[in-house]
């Protein structure tokens, strides 16, 4: 894997970095290809449980598209497959973490926004610029169901940053710390995931988006559905037998 993305396993955790910190973790071709390789691999290995994402350094998350690379190269219409986009273009059933260590603007937003949780450093701010260099934001349609509309109507049209503690009180992230403490608190969330039964797990997070993506009585359908190899599993007598036991269960994944 290239030096612009780093992928380290801490226990049942995979950290994968955005290693440009001299151009502010900018997203040039390297950096596409290394998170979609690491989030490819992340999603291949049985052992990793939960992927957290960050960036090199203490001032930028990731800076958005590398703009000296798209002028460069002309770009216009960003093809299907062109970003790396959990959920688009990129599949992954675990769940993944964003540490954010200083400003996530535009596509550093974006890879923020693809994870599921988010915990940031108390100096970082959030920003689609877009708006401010005559760039698209298509990325940025799942807002709607994790901001209030007017919230991302600003956001949007003004292409100014928003603090994370702002973003803490309206939801959006799930915790704020100081810097220095960014990497040890979404590794003891990573950690605390990774101690649960994976199976569940990972039906748990797909129940939150296919929740969002349908009715009520359809939503419950579905779950009912998507809980049956749950309940079918070695795991699920597993869990019980522990804790009558009074021991940590040991799971199988299956």
């Amino acid at each position: 894997m290239a030096d612009a993305v780093l992928y380290e396993m801490r226990g049942a955790v995979a950290v994968i970095t955005i290693n440009r910190p001299e151009a502010r973790n900018a997203i040039n071709r390297a950096v596409r290809d290394g998170i979609g390789a690491a989030f490819e691999r992340f999603e291949a290995d049985e052992a990793a449980q939960v992927a957290i994402l960050t960036g090199a350094g203490d001032r930028a998350f990731c800076a958005g598209m590398d703009l000296k690379e798209a002028a460069a190269e002309s770009r216009g219409l960003l093809p299907r497959g062109f970003l790396p986009v959990i959920g688009d273009t990129l599949q992954v059933g675990k769940p993944t973490i964003a540490a954010v260590n200083g400003f996530a603007m535009a596509g550093g937003w974006m890879f923020a926004q693809m994870c599921d949780l988010c915990i940031a450093a108390e100096h970082a701010s959030f920003a689609i610029t877009e708006a401010k260099v005559g760039r698209g934001t298509p990325w940025a349609a799942p807002l709607g169901a994790m901001l209030p509309q007017r919230v991302m109507m600003e956001i949007l049209l003004t292409g100014d940053p928003i603090s994370a503690r702002r973003l803490l009180e309206i939801g959006y992230v799930n915790g704020v710390v100081p810097g220095e403490q960014l990497m040890p608190a979404a590794l003891a969330m990573a950690e605390r995931i990774a101690s649960n039964a994976p199976l569940t797990v990972r039906a748990c997070r797909e129940l939150v988006y296919l929740s969002q993506e349908m009715g009520r009585s359809a939503a419950l359908r579905a779950a009912r559905h998507l809980f049956v190899p749950v309940y079918a599993s070695e795991d699920a007598q597993e869990g019980p037998r522990a804790f009558a036991e009074k021991r940590r269960p040991v799971w199988k994944g299956r």
